[in-house]
């Protein structure tokens, strides 16, 4: 029982420097791509699946993903575990889901996570 209460408290520390940090980066690539107004930053919308997490931990990860800059949870759909979400710079979704599942997910499914149906 201590083991697990260790490892969500770790959990919870991480992902909260984890959170500071993509803000902090995302918001100076935000500002960049709205001060140099490049041709090849083009919004867009993907879809993002998602680990196997309880409502409140998936409620949580699209909080995040809204709170930091650049990126915005349009919808959640737990049947099919996926986040649709909106992007002003689409021109690599791969990267931010990458580090959508590196940054936030590990840490989300230790305190949330529950297993696939």
């Amino acid at each position: 029982m201590k083991a697990n209460w260790f490892l969500r408290a770790r959990a919870l520390v991480v992902l909260s420097v984890r959170f500071a940090v993509a803000v902090l980066v995302s918001g100076l690539t935000t500002l960049r791509i709205i001060l140099s107004a490049r041709p090849g930053a083009r919004a867009c919308f993907v879809r993002f699946q998602f680990a196997p997490l309880s409502e409140t931990g998936v409620s949580l990860l699209g909080a995040l993903v809204t709170l930091t800059p650049g990126a915005t949870a349009i919808d959640i759909d737990m049947q099919r575990h996926e986040l649709t979400l909106h992007l002003l710079d689409g021109s690599d979704p791969q990267a931010v889901a990458e580090q959508i599942r590196r940054d936030f997910e590990p840490h989300l499914v230790t305190l949330f996570g529950r297993s696939a149906p």
